[in-house]
């Protein structure tokens, strides 16, 4: 809230080098503000009374924009890449998505690891669970088992998560 939206009768008012001048009506706080050519801006409105800055409003917008621009622009976006397996996949084709795994890892995204069952493949599901288990005992030290290997139809799924890298 900003000059005359702020509806409170007393607020706190702090100038803009961060001084306290205390406790006053509003009427006086909006008065030394325009002696200043500045605003008075509630930073604190819940607060009794409430704490109101004298400030330039459109550079502190302009500011706090700049901030969460740049706060955006640091984020990672952690996706989600899948490696899928069938129950009796050869130890070549097994090691090929262990390294597609480990590359996904490396980069910084979750793996979701998926055994797919054909047929009656599907009444030996600890197969399937031997292989994720595998796969997780292998990437031990890139990433920790987010949701544990489980069944969700004819498939048998396994989440992990990158570990933060060590400098």
């Amino acid at each position: 809230m900003v000059n005359e939206q702020i509806r409170a009768r007393e607020v706190r008012v702090v100038d803009s080098e961060g001084n306290q001048l205390g406790i006053m009506p509003l009427r006086d706080a909006l008065r030394v503000a325009a002696e200043k050519n500045l605003d008075l801006v509630a930073v604190a409105p819940n607060a009794k009374p409430p704490v109101c800055r004298i400030m330039d409003f459109g550079k502190y917008k302009y500011e706090q924009s700049k901030r969460e621009k740049e706060s955006r622009r640091n984020q990672k976006i952690i996706t989600l890449k899948e490696v899928k397996v069938r129950p009796n996949i050869e130890d070549h084709d097994f090691l090929v998505k262990l390294k597609n795994a480990r590359r996904f890892l490396e980069d910084g995204d979750k793996v979701k690891a998926t055994v797919m069952f054909r047929g009656r493949e599907i009444t030996h599901p600890e197969l399937g669970r031997r292989l994720l288990i595998r796969l997780a005992k292998e990437l031990e030290g890139l990433a920790t088992v987010e949701r544990e290997p489980k069944v969700e139809g004819r498939n048998m799924v396994m989440i992990l998560n990158p570990k933060p890298h060590q400098q």
